[in-house]
């Protein structure tokens, strides 16, 4: 029982080291890319809760 537990994890180590070997560094740009998409992204949802909750002042008080 216990071999067939080391012998899983063992597996699965080699498996993620072998992933690792083919994942490549993302350049510079890309990078830069994915950051300004994210910044975008939680801008337009602050925008977006900062006109609900005017909304819900204006409307509810």
């Amino acid at each position: 029982m216990l071999s067939t537990i080391g012998t899983l994890v063992q597996r699965r180590i080699m498996e993620i080291f072998q992933t690792l070997k083919l994942a490549k560094k993302t350049s510079k740009d890309d990078y830069y890319t994915h950051m300004r998409l994210v910044l975008l992204a939680i801008g337009a949802v602050g925008a977006l809760g900062f006109v609900i909750q005017m909304l819900g002042e204006l409307f509810l008080d």
